[in-house]
């Protein structure tokens, strides 16, 4: 069965630029993952078998247009195979903590498929906003209405 991943965690870099995963995401790694660059400038880390189908996709894209050979180029650039140790921690490599704007405090999210690692004023300026919409509004009843949430 795939890994899913959900909820919502605060952890520091540490000085050698590594984070702790949630001990209810370890579970999922053993002890490899892969970290891209992902949407709205946050990092993804992937488990090997979502990595694989992520691979996938990008290697059909290839055979594509030139934009999307490009976006493949990107993202296999853009990405990185990582130990977890024992207690849980990843090393991040700086280009990619500095594509994300890591530094100090992180959120580490579960978005299904992938944990996303986004530095906290990120996250507030591109998702924040879509949260807040959404507990104003019966966005989920328009968007997703046979997920079966109860009614407002």
């Amino acid at each position: 069965m795939a890994a899913r991943f959900f909820g919502r965690y605060e952890h520091s870099l540490d000085a050698k630029g590594r984070i702790t995963l949630p001990a209810r995401f370890r579970a999922s790694f053993d002890t490899q993952a892969f970290v891209s660059q992902h949407n709205d400038r946050c990092l993804a880390l992937w488990t090997p078998e979502e990595f694989d189908k992520q691979l996938a996709k990008m290697e059909a894209l290839q055979n594509r247009s030139a934009a999307e050979r490009n976006l493949a180029r990107v993202w296999s650039s853009g990405l990185a195979e990582i130990e977890i140790d024992r207690q849980g921690r990843v090393a991040l490599p700086a280009y990619l903590r500095g594509f994300a704007r890591l530094e100090g405090q992180v959120l580490v999210n579960g978005a299904l498929d992938r944990v996303e690692l986004w530095n906290p004023a990120e996250y507030e300026a591109r998702v924040a906003p879509s949260e807040s919409a959404l507990a104003d509004s019966a966005m989920l009843d328009t968007v997703a209405p046979d997920l079966g949430l109860p009614e407002k």
